[in-house]
Protein backbone atom coordinates (compact mmCIF):
# COMPACT_ATOMS: atom_id res chain seq x y z
CA UNK A 1 0.00 0.00 0.00
CA UNK A 2 1.51 3.49 -0.95
CA UNK A 3 2.11 5.80 2.23
CA UNK A 4 -0.90 8.69 2.45
CA UNK A 5 2.16 11.47 1.93
CA UNK A 6 3.11 9.64 -1.42
CA UNK A 7 0.02 10.55 -2.88
CA UNK A 8 0.15 14.59 -2.36
CA UNK A 9 0.50 16.79 -4.48
CA UNK A 10 4.25 17.63 -6.30
CA UNK A 11 5.15 21.15 -6.40
CA UNK A 12 5.29 22.72 -9.47
CA UNK A 13 3.00 19.65 -11.56
CA UNK A 14 -0.52 20.95 -11.57
CA UNK A 15 -3.93 18.78 -12.08
CA UNK A 16 -7.12 19.72 -12.21
CA UNK A 17 -10.74 18.61 -11.32
CA UNK A 18 -12.54 17.79 -13.96
CA UNK A 19 -15.12 20.57 -13.69
CA UNK A 20 -11.89 22.61 -14.16
CA UNK A 21 -9.91 20.59 -16.48
CA UNK A 22 -12.97 21.62 -18.78
CA UNK A 23 -12.52 24.60 -19.11
CA UNK A 24 -9.22 24.19 -19.53
CA UNK A 25 -10.05 22.00 -23.27
CA UNK A 26 -12.69 24.79 -23.85
CA UNK A 27 -9.72 27.24 -23.96
CA UNK A 28 -7.60 25.30 -25.77
CA UNK A 29 -10.44 24.67 -28.24
CA UNK A 30 -11.03 28.71 -28.20
CA UNK A 31 -7.48 28.91 -29.23
CA UNK A 32 -6.77 26.33 -31.78
CA UNK A 33 -9.63 28.07 -33.84
CA UNK A 34 -7.99 31.50 -33.73
CA UNK A 35 -5.00 29.74 -34.42
CA UNK A 36 -6.28 27.42 -37.72
CA UNK A 37 -8.42 30.91 -38.60
CA UNK A 38 -5.09 32.30 -39.34
CA UNK A 39 -4.28 29.34 -41.37
CA UNK A 40 -1.78 27.60 -39.17
CA UNK A 41 -1.70 23.93 -39.34
CA UNK A 42 -1.35 21.77 -36.43
CA UNK A 43 1.73 19.58 -35.29
CA UNK A 44 2.49 17.45 -32.15
CA UNK A 45 6.40 17.08 -31.57
CA UNK A 46 8.30 14.21 -29.20
CA UNK A 47 8.25 14.89 -25.66
CA UNK A 48 12.49 14.50 -25.89
CA UNK A 49 15.16 16.23 -27.29
CA UNK A 50 18.90 15.66 -27.50
CA UNK A 51 20.52 17.59 -24.56
CA UNK A 52 23.27 19.23 -26.85
CA UNK A 53 20.28 20.54 -28.84
CA UNK A 54 18.48 21.81 -25.85
CA UNK A 55 22.05 23.27 -24.31
CA UNK A 56 23.07 25.77 -27.26
CA UNK A 57 20.01 27.96 -27.37
CA UNK A 58 20.39 29.78 -23.93
CA UNK A 59 20.30 29.92 -20.58
CA UNK A 60 18.97 26.40 -19.79
CA UNK A 61 21.53 24.26 -18.69
CA UNK A 62 20.15 24.33 -15.08
CA UNK A 63 16.74 24.13 -16.17
CA UNK A 64 16.82 20.68 -18.33
CA UNK A 65 14.72 17.32 -16.86
CA UNK A 66 17.61 14.98 -18.05
CA UNK A 67 16.69 11.23 -19.75
CA UNK A 68 17.80 8.43 -17.61
CA UNK A 69 16.35 4.61 -17.00
CA UNK A 70 15.19 4.24 -13.58
CA UNK A 71 17.62 1.03 -13.34
CA UNK A 72 20.54 1.59 -15.69
CA UNK A 73 22.83 -1.48 -15.86
CA UNK A 74 25.33 -1.35 -13.47
CA UNK A 75 28.40 0.92 -14.01
CA UNK A 76 26.73 3.15 -16.50
CA UNK A 77 27.68 6.43 -16.63
CA UNK A 78 28.26 9.46 -18.13
CA UNK A 79 26.14 12.32 -19.07
CA UNK A 80 23.08 12.26 -20.41
CA UNK A 81 22.19 12.17 -24.20
CA UNK A 82 18.49 13.20 -23.96
CA UNK A 83 16.03 15.47 -22.01
CA UNK A 84 12.42 16.69 -21.81
CA UNK A 85 12.23 20.11 -24.09
CA UNK A 86 11.99 22.67 -22.14
CA UNK A 87 9.96 24.99 -24.73
CA UNK A 88 8.12 24.51 -28.17
CA UNK A 89 10.34 25.99 -30.48
CA UNK A 90 13.75 23.78 -30.27
CA UNK A 91 11.39 20.66 -31.14
CA UNK A 92 9.80 22.77 -34.18
CA UNK A 93 13.09 23.63 -35.05
CA UNK A 94 14.30 20.38 -35.70
CA UNK A 95 10.56 18.93 -36.82
CA UNK A 96 10.82 21.27 -39.69
CA UNK A 97 14.89 21.03 -40.21
CA UNK A 98 14.05 16.24 -40.45
CA UNK A 99 11.04 17.40 -42.54
CA UNK A 100 12.00 20.12 -45.19
CA UNK A 101 11.00 18.06 -48.37
CA UNK A 102 7.28 17.16 -46.77
CA UNK A 103 6.65 20.68 -45.90
CA UNK A 104 4.86 23.79 -47.62
CA UNK A 105 6.57 26.91 -46.97
CA UNK A 106 5.84 29.41 -45.48
CA UNK A 107 5.14 26.83 -42.94
CA UNK A 108 3.21 28.34 -40.59
CA UNK A 109 2.44 25.81 -37.79
CA UNK A 110 1.27 25.87 -34.00
CA UNK A 111 1.48 23.35 -31.86
CA UNK A 112 -0.20 23.09 -28.15
CA UNK A 113 2.00 20.51 -25.77
CA UNK A 114 3.45 19.79 -22.59
CA UNK A 115 7.08 21.23 -21.61
CA UNK A 116 9.13 20.65 -18.60
CA UNK A 117 11.37 23.34 -16.68
CA UNK A 118 13.69 22.37 -13.63
CA UNK A 119 13.03 25.81 -12.09
CA UNK A 120 11.91 26.01 -8.37
CA UNK A 121 8.26 26.32 -7.97
CA UNK A 122 6.53 29.81 -7.06
CA UNK A 123 3.44 31.60 -8.34
CA UNK A 124 3.23 31.54 -12.11
CA UNK A 125 6.45 28.99 -12.44
CA UNK A 126 6.12 25.43 -13.10
CA UNK A 127 8.15 22.25 -13.78
CA UNK A 128 5.42 21.04 -16.08
CA UNK A 129 3.44 23.23 -18.02
CA UNK A 130 1.48 23.43 -21.36
CA UNK A 131 2.31 26.17 -24.14
CA UNK A 132 0.52 27.01 -27.11
CA UNK A 133 2.90 28.04 -29.77
CA UNK A 134 2.48 30.05 -33.35
CA UNK A 135 5.96 29.88 -35.58
CA UNK A 136 6.37 30.99 -39.27
CA UNK A 137 9.43 29.48 -40.85
CA UNK A 138 10.20 30.06 -44.27
CA UNK A 139 13.29 29.43 -47.14
CA UNK A 140 13.63 33.17 -47.67
CA UNK A 141 13.37 36.69 -45.61
CA UNK A 142 9.72 36.40 -44.01
CA UNK A 143 7.84 39.71 -44.25
CA UNK A 144 7.95 42.42 -41.38
CA UNK A 145 4.11 42.41 -41.38
CA UNK A 146 4.28 38.56 -39.36
CA UNK A 147 5.79 40.72 -36.87
CA UNK A 148 2.97 42.66 -36.11
CA UNK A 149 1.29 39.88 -36.76
CA UNK A 150 2.00 37.67 -34.44
CA UNK A 151 0.98 39.91 -31.38
CA UNK A 152 -2.21 40.98 -33.22
CA UNK A 153 -2.79 36.95 -32.92
CA UNK A 154 -2.44 36.34 -29.02
CA UNK A 155 -4.35 39.90 -28.21
CA UNK A 156 -7.19 38.30 -30.20
CA UNK A 157 -6.60 35.13 -28.42
CA UNK A 158 -6.80 37.24 -24.68
CA UNK A 159 -9.77 38.76 -25.62
CA UNK A 160 -11.52 35.51 -26.46
CA UNK A 161 -10.31 33.93 -22.93
CA UNK A 162 -11.36 37.17 -21.07
CA UNK A 163 -8.23 36.76 -19.14
CA UNK A 164 -8.09 40.75 -18.27
CA UNK A 165 -6.53 43.46 -19.73
CA UNK A 166 -3.01 42.37 -20.84
CA UNK A 167 0.33 44.75 -22.33
CA UNK A 168 2.23 43.53 -25.08
CA UNK A 169 5.72 44.89 -24.54
CA UNK A 170 7.64 44.74 -28.27
CA UNK A 171 11.42 45.26 -28.89
CA UNK A 172 14.30 44.59 -31.16
CA UNK A 173 17.25 42.36 -30.02
CA UNK A 174 19.06 44.39 -33.30
CA UNK A 175 18.56 47.51 -31.51
CA UNK A 176 19.83 46.37 -27.96
CA UNK A 177 23.04 44.61 -30.26
CA UNK A 178 23.33 47.39 -32.49
CA UNK A 179 23.33 49.44 -29.54
CA UNK A 180 25.90 48.26 -26.99
CA UNK A 181 28.17 47.50 -30.22
CA UNK A 182 28.34 51.47 -30.64
CA UNK A 183 29.09 51.75 -26.77
CA UNK A 184 32.32 49.62 -28.14
CA UNK A 185 30.77 46.38 -25.86
CA UNK A 186 32.10 43.25 -27.71
CA UNK A 187 30.24 40.39 -25.40
CA UNK A 188 26.87 42.50 -26.56
CA UNK A 189 24.94 38.66 -26.09
CA UNK A 190 25.96 38.56 -22.64
CA UNK A 191 24.73 42.24 -21.98
CA UNK A 192 21.62 40.96 -23.16
CA UNK A 193 21.59 37.76 -21.26
CA UNK A 194 21.67 39.77 -18.49
CA UNK A 195 18.87 42.94 -19.44
CA UNK A 196 16.66 40.50 -19.78
CA UNK A 197 16.79 39.28 -15.75
CA UNK A 198 15.81 43.31 -14.95
CA UNK A 199 12.02 42.51 -14.20
CA UNK A 200 13.70 39.73 -11.68
CA UNK A 201 16.93 41.57 -10.23
CA UNK A 202 15.88 45.56 -10.79
CA UNK A 203 18.27 48.13 -12.31
CA UNK A 204 20.74 47.88 -9.43
CA UNK A 205 20.85 44.00 -10.11
CA UNK A 206 21.74 44.57 -13.67
CA UNK A 207 24.23 47.13 -13.08
CA UNK A 208 25.49 45.39 -10.27
CA UNK A 209 26.08 41.85 -12.69
CA UNK A 210 27.39 43.90 -15.92
CA UNK A 211 30.08 45.27 -13.40
CA UNK A 212 31.25 42.08 -12.00
CA UNK A 213 30.43 40.06 -14.48
CA UNK A 214 31.25 41.99 -17.24
CA UNK A 215 34.03 44.20 -16.16
CA UNK A 216 31.96 47.39 -17.86
CA UNK A 217 32.70 50.94 -17.04
CA UNK A 218 30.04 53.43 -14.92
CA UNK A 219 29.54 55.22 -18.12
CA UNK A 220 28.63 52.50 -19.89
CA UNK A 221 26.50 50.58 -17.60
CA UNK A 222 24.37 54.63 -17.34
CA UNK A 223 23.84 54.04 -21.28
CA UNK A 224 22.97 50.39 -21.04
CA UNK A 225 20.51 51.68 -18.31
CA UNK A 226 18.78 54.53 -19.99
CA UNK A 227 18.21 52.73 -23.08
CA UNK A 228 16.33 49.98 -20.92
CA UNK A 229 14.36 52.69 -19.63
CA UNK A 230 12.79 53.83 -22.91
CA UNK A 231 9.10 52.77 -23.09
CA UNK A 232 6.25 54.67 -24.66
CA UNK A 233 3.24 53.55 -27.37
CA UNK A 234 4.16 55.99 -30.16
CA UNK A 235 6.34 54.44 -32.27
CA UNK A 236 8.22 57.69 -33.57
CA UNK A 237 8.57 59.09 -29.77
CA UNK A 238 10.45 55.64 -29.13
CA UNK A 239 12.62 55.62 -31.79
CA UNK A 240 13.55 59.32 -31.40
CA UNK A 241 14.28 58.71 -27.69
CA UNK A 242 16.88 55.82 -28.23
CA UNK A 243 18.61 58.04 -31.23
CA UNK A 244 18.88 60.98 -28.43
CA UNK A 245 20.90 59.12 -26.23
CA UNK A 246 23.82 60.12 -29.26
CA UNK A 247 24.91 56.18 -30.23
CA UNK A 248 24.59 54.98 -33.77
CA UNK A 249 25.38 51.97 -36.07
CA UNK A 250 24.08 50.02 -39.21
CA UNK A 251 22.63 47.66 -37.59
CA UNK A 252 21.03 49.87 -34.35
CA UNK A 253 19.07 51.57 -37.65
CA UNK A 254 18.42 48.72 -38.80
CA UNK A 255 16.35 47.34 -35.94
CA UNK A 256 14.83 50.50 -34.76
CA UNK A 257 13.20 50.60 -38.63
CA UNK A 258 11.92 47.20 -37.79
CA UNK A 259 10.87 48.36 -34.32
CA UNK A 260 9.25 51.36 -35.85
CA UNK A 261 7.39 49.24 -38.50
CA UNK A 262 5.98 46.88 -36.03
CA UNK A 263 4.50 49.85 -33.68
CA UNK A 264 3.19 51.50 -36.73
CA UNK A 265 1.06 48.34 -37.32
CA UNK A 266 -0.52 47.87 -33.98
CA UNK A 267 -1.48 51.26 -33.52
CA UNK A 268 -5.24 50.93 -34.39
CA UNK A 269 -5.49 48.48 -31.66
CA UNK A 270 -6.71 50.18 -27.87
CA UNK A 271 -4.39 52.25 -25.92
CA UNK A 272 -2.16 50.31 -23.64
CA UNK A 273 -2.83 47.06 -25.62
CA UNK A 274 1.07 47.24 -27.37
CA UNK A 275 4.04 49.20 -25.74
CA UNK A 276 7.86 49.85 -27.07
CA UNK A 277 9.95 48.75 -24.20
CA UNK A 278 13.45 48.51 -24.60
CA UNK A 279 14.08 46.54 -21.61
CA UNK A 280 12.55 43.69 -22.80
CA UNK A 281 15.70 41.33 -24.03
CA UNK A 282 14.58 37.50 -23.81
CA UNK A 283 17.22 35.71 -22.75
CA UNK A 284 17.11 32.58 -24.82
CA UNK A 285 20.52 32.95 -27.38
CA UNK A 286 18.52 32.19 -30.87
CA UNK A 287 16.26 35.32 -31.00
CA UNK A 288 17.55 38.28 -33.42
CA UNK A 289 14.86 40.27 -34.22
CA UNK A 290 11.42 41.58 -33.12
CA UNK A 291 10.97 40.18 -29.47
CA UNK A 292 7.62 40.07 -27.44
CA UNK A 293 6.57 39.90 -23.62
CA UNK A 294 2.92 39.68 -22.80
CA UNK A 295 2.03 40.58 -18.92
CA UNK A 296 -1.16 41.16 -17.36
CA UNK A 297 -1.69 45.02 -17.11
CA UNK A 298 -2.45 45.47 -13.57
CA UNK A 299 -0.74 42.91 -12.05
CA UNK A 300 2.97 43.72 -13.83
CA UNK A 301 5.27 41.75 -10.99
CA UNK A 302 3.52 38.64 -12.46
CA UNK A 303 5.72 36.79 -14.96
CA UNK A 304 5.26 37.14 -18.77
CA UNK A 305 2.47 35.64 -19.74
CA UNK A 306 3.41 35.74 -23.19
CA UNK A 307 6.98 35.45 -24.99
CA UNK A 308 8.37 35.20 -28.64
CA UNK A 309 10.27 36.78 -31.28
CA UNK A 310 12.28 36.52 -34.53
CA UNK A 311 14.76 33.98 -35.21
CA UNK A 312 17.25 33.94 -37.80
CA UNK A 313 19.60 30.96 -37.37
CA UNK A 314 17.63 28.37 -35.35
CA UNK A 315 16.21 25.84 -38.16
CA UNK A 316 18.53 27.18 -40.87
CA UNK A 317 21.97 25.87 -38.09
CA UNK A 318 20.38 22.31 -38.28
CA UNK A 319 20.72 22.15 -42.13
CA UNK A 320 23.24 24.72 -42.49
CA UNK A 321 20.54 26.63 -44.95
CA UNK A 322 18.45 29.98 -44.67
CA UNK A 323 15.41 28.95 -42.79
CA UNK A 324 14.09 32.07 -40.64
CA UNK A 325 11.36 31.86 -38.36
CA UNK A 326 9.09 34.59 -36.24
CA UNK A 327 6.73 32.79 -33.54
CA UNK A 328 4.87 33.56 -30.42
CA UNK A 329 4.17 31.38 -27.24
CA UNK A 330 1.14 31.61 -24.86
CA UNK A 331 2.17 30.16 -21.49
CA UNK A 332 -1.51 28.69 -20.65
CA UNK A 333 -0.81 27.23 -17.23
CA UNK A 334 0.42 30.06 -16.21
CA UNK A 335 -2.76 32.18 -17.41
CA UNK A 336 -5.42 30.02 -16.16
CA UNK A 337 -3.70 29.11 -12.74
CA UNK A 338 -3.63 32.45 -11.76
CA UNK A 339 -7.39 32.90 -12.80
CA UNK A 340 -8.17 29.57 -10.89
CA UNK A 341 -6.30 31.23 -7.74
CA UNK A 342 -7.94 34.42 -8.25
CA UNK A 343 -11.23 32.52 -8.74
CA UNK A 344 -12.17 33.96 -11.98
CA UNK A 345 -12.58 30.40 -13.84
CA UNK A 346 -16.21 29.26 -13.11
CA UNK A 347 -15.89 25.29 -12.80
CA UNK A 348 -18.38 23.76 -14.96
CA UNK A 349 -20.39 20.61 -14.94
CA UNK A 350 -17.98 17.39 -13.50
CA UNK A 351 -18.91 15.58 -16.55
CA UNK A 352 -19.69 16.39 -20.42
CA UNK A 353 -22.87 14.12 -20.00
CA UNK A 354 -25.78 15.90 -22.09
CA UNK A 355 -27.48 12.95 -20.87
CA UNK A 356 -27.73 9.88 -18.37
CA UNK A 357 -29.85 7.03 -19.41
CA UNK A 358 -30.96 5.90 -16.02
CA UNK A 359 -32.63 1.93 -15.58
CA UNK A 360 -35.99 2.19 -14.65
CA UNK A 361 -37.84 -0.26 -11.97
CA UNK A 362 -38.55 -3.68 -14.60
CA UNK A 363 -36.33 -2.18 -17.22
CA UNK A 364 -33.34 -4.74 -19.27
CA UNK A 365 -29.94 -3.78 -19.81
CA UNK A 366 -31.17 -3.90 -23.77
CA UNK A 367 -33.58 -1.76 -23.18
CA UNK A 368 -31.76 0.99 -21.41
CA UNK A 369 -28.45 0.34 -24.06
CA UNK A 370 -30.89 0.96 -27.11
CA UNK A 371 -31.53 4.11 -26.17
CA UNK A 372 -28.39 5.15 -25.10
CA UNK A 373 -27.24 4.04 -28.61
CA UNK A 374 -29.57 5.98 -30.57
CA UNK A 375 -28.91 8.75 -28.41
CA UNK A 376 -24.75 8.71 -28.68
CA UNK A 377 -25.69 7.98 -32.77
CA UNK A 378 -26.70 12.02 -33.16
CA UNK A 379 -23.88 13.06 -31.41
CA UNK A 380 -25.45 13.61 -27.68
CA UNK A 381 -23.04 12.77 -24.91
CA UNK A 382 -24.62 10.05 -23.00
CA UNK A 383 -24.00 7.72 -20.67
CA UNK A 384 -26.40 5.11 -19.65
CA UNK A 385 -26.70 3.83 -15.66
CA UNK A 386 -24.97 0.04 -15.07
CA UNK A 387 -26.96 -1.09 -12.63
CA UNK A 388 -30.63 -1.68 -11.37
CA UNK A 389 -30.20 0.45 -7.98
CA UNK A 390 -32.66 3.03 -6.72
CA UNK A 391 -34.02 5.88 -9.16
CA UNK A 392 -33.19 8.09 -5.38
CA UNK A 393 -29.76 7.00 -6.38
CA UNK A 394 -29.43 7.63 -9.97
CA UNK A 395 -30.90 10.77 -9.50
CA UNK A 396 -28.67 11.80 -7.13
CA UNK A 397 -25.87 10.38 -9.02
CA UNK A 398 -26.96 13.15 -12.10
CA UNK A 399 -27.73 15.83 -9.74
CA UNK A 400 -23.97 15.75 -8.11
CA UNK A 401 -22.34 15.47 -11.80
CA UNK A 402 -24.39 18.32 -13.19
CA UNK A 403 -25.75 15.92 -16.03
CA UNK A 404 -28.67 18.23 -16.99
CA UNK A 405 -31.04 15.79 -18.37
CA UNK A 406 -32.78 12.35 -17.45
CA UNK A 407 -33.56 9.95 -20.07
CA UNK A 408 -36.34 7.31 -18.85
CA UNK A 409 -36.17 4.55 -21.55
CA UNK A 410 -39.08 2.87 -22.72
CA UNK A 411 -39.97 -0.58 -20.62
CA UNK A 412 -41.94 -3.66 -22.31
CA UNK A 413 -43.88 -3.42 -25.75
CA UNK A 414 -46.17 -0.72 -24.14
CA UNK A 415 -43.76 1.46 -22.67
CA UNK A 416 -42.75 4.87 -23.94
CA UNK A 417 -39.63 7.08 -23.19
CA UNK A 418 -39.59 10.26 -21.66
CA UNK A 419 -37.05 13.00 -20.47
CA UNK A 420 -36.44 15.34 -17.49
CA UNK A 421 -34.87 18.81 -17.29
CA UNK A 422 -33.09 18.28 -13.53
CA UNK A 423 -32.96 22.37 -13.91
CA UNK A 424 -36.41 22.94 -14.73
CA UNK A 425 -37.78 19.95 -13.26
CA UNK A 426 -39.90 19.45 -16.56
CA UNK A 427 -40.75 15.88 -17.99
CA UNK A 428 -42.10 15.19 -20.97
CA UNK A 429 -42.63 12.61 -23.80
CA UNK A 430 -39.38 12.18 -26.19
CA UNK A 431 -38.06 10.07 -29.27
CA UNK A 432 -34.31 9.14 -29.26
CA UNK A 433 -34.34 9.45 -32.83
CA UNK A 434 -35.42 13.06 -32.97
CA UNK A 435 -34.55 14.46 -29.47
CA UNK A 436 -32.46 17.37 -29.06
CA UNK A 437 -30.73 18.57 -25.38
CA UNK A 438 -32.24 22.31 -24.44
Amino acid sequence: MIEKQKLKPISGFPEWTPEIRMVEQAWIDRIRAIFESYGFAPIETRSVEPVEVLLKQGDTDKEIYALRRLLEEEGAGGEPDYALHYDLTVPMARYVAANLNDLTFPFKRYQIQRAWRGERPQEGRFREFTQCDIDVVDQRDIPLHFDAEMPAIVYEVMQALEVGPTVTRINNRKVLEGFYRGLGVDAAHEVIRIVDKQDKIGSAGVAKMLTDDLALDDATIAKVLELAAIRGAKADEVVGGVRALGVSGELLEQGLDELHFVMRELEAYPEGAFLADLSVARGLAYYTGTVYEVKFADEPDFPTICGGGRYENLVGSLLNKHLPGIGISIGLTRIFSKLVKDGKIAPTRKTPTEVLVCWPPGGTYEEIKAAAVALRRRGIKTEQFHEPRKMKQQMAYASNKGVPHVWFPAVGADGAHEVKNLTTGEQQAADPSVWTPD
